[in-house]
């Protein structure tokens, strides 16, 4: 089975929900990865990528910033956050693609939003 990800820093989700759909339909990927959706969970188009064809959708976002989602047209066996460096700042969601999925193996992908870390590196991390 042949499986496409994309990914895309997004940079708001809501700003740009027309610019995906028109992305989608021309390349038409599996799953669809964005950082930076910068929305919290309940305020995500849900429906709209729905309608696009992403049924299953992991979401880690909050208000204003950060925030990840991974949207699928295939079936998730599970999904799962991870907090880094004791923040929980939603930066990270990974999904399991396996058998619900049509893979003979499955595979985690991982989603992550890692900013840039300027000049100075942090000792603390």
């Amino acid at each position: 089975m042949r499986l496409t990800i994309t990914t895309w820093n997004i940079n708001s989700v809501r700003l740009r929900i027309d610019s995906v759909a028109r992305f989608v339909k021309a390349v038409r990927p599996d799953v669809l990865c964005l950082q930076e959706t910068k929305c919290p969970d309940d305020r995500f188009p849900l429906k709209r990528f729905k309608r696009l064809g992403y049924e299953h959708v992991a979401l880690n976002g909050q208000k204003g910033y950060h925030g990840v989602v991974v949207l699928s047209r295939l079936p998730f066996e599970s999904f799962n956050i991870q907090s880094f460096c004791g923040k929980a700042d939603c930066r990270h969601i990974s999904a399991v693609l396996g058998e619900r999925a049509g893979l003979r193996d499955p595979i985690t992908l991982h989603n992550l939003y890692v900013p840039a870390g300027g000049d100075v590196p942090d000792p603390a991390v």
